[in-house]
């Protein structure tokens, strides 16, 4: 296929993305220094002719095989605000996909088949809102998204973990196809490069970095979705999560994001009503861009207060005043309301969290008591 850059400039970007221990940021501060690859490249002494940079070129020669590296116009843009955006983009697809509106869409690898089916249900219906769905390529969660947003018609971007000539975990070689065929794989990897595993930290980034959001289906407190989360804040995104039971391990991560102020989500609606504003915070031409799809529709101020008044943190005052209540002897809900003052919505709120946190226990016959620090 035809390239915009010339070879030579090619042959560096390709021989700098191989060297070792060089981060993506030294890369860009280089490039940007000396004005180009090749005089960067000529600068590290680094040899753009190796055979491996030969192979990279022969498969970039492949129908739908793309490079697009930090100088490009066709780099994705909200990637490009990103600290430590990656220096260049390996891209097996439609290197135009990484500009549509995008919601990340992670979760357990080990999901439960609630989990799967929320993962499933929820994709499909960011593809018929005309959002694209971006995740991991991993099993359970992202697998389920990916696989459904292509079942819906929509579109549906994996990043992976290895190099693009290496699909991982294997039993995802067709998924990987077909994600391929109509929509993109993305890595900043080599070619060649095995999965690892601190490959998928570094990877998640770019997940979260591509997308207005990242929605968490299903996390324990060890799921790799949580790093994705903590960078989708960190990098000015919004967070959104799916409440379980308090009871089930995998839901223990969404619990602890949803206290940290993620968005608590029921229904596609809840995730949608949050982009228009997030497009508009990242730039108006993004913003206009969506709204001129059609895809969203711009919330009203105050518009997640009054979809969910009780979503957010109770004073710390109604928890002291609940805590004071709630002795060691077990009470119902109606006994707390009534030694606390406090309304019936509030506290059952506040038991739930309190019970996450270890602070309480429910008993036997919807009795609650608290517990010794």
């Amino acid at each position: 296929m035809p390239h915009s850059l010339p070879i030579p400039e090619l042959r560096a970007w390709l021989a700098l993305s191989r060297l070792p221990d060089t981060g993506s940021a030294r890369v860009r501060a280089l490039v940007a220094r000396h004005g180009s690859a090749q005089a960067a490249a000529a600068m590290l002494r680094v040899a753009c002719r190796e055979a491996r940079v030969d192979d990279d070129l022969r498969w970039l020669e492949a129908e739908r095989h793309h490079l697009l590296p930090f100088t490009s116009a066709d780099y994705p843009p909200l990637l490009a605000h990103v600290a430590d955006a990656p220096a260049l983009l390996y891209v097996r697809g439609d290197p135009a996909l990484l500009w549509r509106a995008q919601v990340a869409v992670v979760g357990s690898r080990a999901a439960s088949a609630g989990g799967v089916a929320n993962a499933r249900k929820f994709a499909a219906a960011l593809s018929n809102a005309g959002i694209t769905v971006t995740s991991g390529l991993a099993t359970g969660i992202d697998g389920a998204a990916h696989s459904a947003a292509l079942d819906a018609g929509g579109n549906t971007i994996a990043v992976c973990g290895t190099g693009l000539d290496v699909v991982y975990p294997r039993r995802h070689v067709e998924l990987a196809g077909r994600i391929a065929e109509r929509d993109a794989l993305v890595s900043e990897l080599p070619l060649g490069t095995p999965a690892r595993p601190d490959h998928f930290p570094r990877r998640n980034r770019i997940i979260s970095g591509l997308s207005l959001g990242t929605l968490v289906v299903e996390a324990n407190f060890e799921s790799g979705s949580l790093i994705t989360a903590r960078l989708a804040a960190e990098q000015g995104r919004e967070v959104f999560a799916i409440p379980g039971s308090i009871h089930a391990p995998d839901s223990r991560g969404c619990h602890r994001l949803l206290r940290q102020g993620a968005v608590l989500v029921e229904s596609i609606d809840d995730v949608l009503a949050e982009l228009g504003s997030l497009a508009r915070a990242l730039g108006d031409d993004i913003a206009a861009r969506l709204h001129a799809a059609g895809a969203l529709a711009a919330p009203t101020p105050g518009a997640r207060a009054a979809r969910d008044p009780g979503s957010a943190p109770p004073p710390p005052r109604d928890e002291v005043r609940l805590l004071r209540a709630l002795g060691h002897d077990p009470l119902s809900v109606d006994e707390i309301v009534t030694r606390s003052g406090l309304t019936a919505a509030t506290v059952s709120s506040m038991l739930t969290l309190l019970e996450l946190d270890g602070v309480v226990a429910a008993q036997a016959g919807a009795r609650y008591v608290r517990l010794a620090r």
